[in-house]
């Protein structure tokens, strides 16, 4: 069975996380470790980590984590650029901690300095994070295009990936950040292009996220799955691409009254042949 799941509320604690994912159908997860809205990355009690290792054993849910909101590992601003480095180092140890084999990242703004340059920030902030004996997975995650960001192009991601070799480095796939974009991802061929550049061997988890605006719109504007221009068909047609199915598929797909967390799971089950 597909690895499907939603990102979910740690409220309580982290090891609750995986009550939540259990009651709406998912066999994987996505958390934050860390306070999303803050710099500060507390320490995880030994108690909370064990309890969250047990709770991963017992339901067979598989967790990734996602970096916070704050951190900017493409900015060139000195202060920034240091507490985002922090930022990214101390996530993956605290992943490291818990037993969470991947942690996604945006690779960020280059904040006017040229995409050139914060390419180089990125490597470097990877370089810093990925020491010696640390276990978890960077995944870098693709963007939609909006003003200086960097990975709204597949080449951004590799070209990071080429620099960074024989280390723990791999991608995170957004569906809704490709498709502003301008990856027609309803298409194998636009797929086809896509893996051309990059190793599907290197793609270890899909954000799996429909579409508000119009194919190119780099604008990032989640929508229900289904409920966008990417459509049920479009997904089916991704979902059943040679490879998709064997990667960690989550959803960030908004709240909605007109279809509920599990059903929207469901849903998504139902789309593979």
């Amino acid at each position: 069975m597909a690895l499907v799941g939603r990102h979910v509320s740690v409220a309580g604690g982290l090891e609750k996380s995986f009550e939540r994912a259990k009651e709406i159908g998912c066999n994987a997860m996505q958390i934050f470790v860390t306070n999303p809205r803050s710099w500060a990355i507390g320490k995880i009690d030994s108690g909370v980590a064990e309890a969250f290792r047990k709770n991963a054993h017992y339901t067979g849910i598989t967790a990734i984590a996602h970096m916070p909101y704050l951190p900017n590992i493409g900015s060139s601003d000195p202060s920034a650029r240091s507490k985002s480095k922090e930022s990214l180092k101390g996530n993956a140890e605290a992943c490291g901690i818990l037993g969470i084999e991947n942690l996604v990242t945006h690779m960020g703004s280059h904040m006017g300095k040229g995409k050139e340059r914060g390419i180089s920030n990125v490597i470097d902030a990877v370089e810093s994070a990925l020491k010696p004996g640390l276990k978890t997975r960077i995944l870098l995650e693709n963007e939609a295009g909006h003003k200086n960001s960097i990975g709204d192009e597949i080449r951004d991601l590799y070209e990071v990936r080429d620099s960074v070799k024989g280390k723990l480095l791999g991608f995170c796939l957004d569906t809704c950040h490709l498709f502003a974009a301008g990856y027609d991802i309803t298409s194998h061929k636009a797929l086809d292009r896509i893996f051309s550049e990059i190793d599907m061997n290197d793609v270890f988890a899909i954000h799996l996220n429909d579409a508000k605006m119009e194919l190119g719109s780099r604008r990032d504007r989640h929508a229900n799955i289904g409920k966008g221009h990417i459509g049920i068909e479009g997904f089916r047609s991704f979902l059943n691409y040679e490879g998709i199915s064997e990667k960690i598929i989550v959803l960030e797909t908004p709240a909605s009254t007109e279809i509920g967390e599990a059903e929207e799971i469901a849903l998504v089950r139902g789309l593979f042949s």
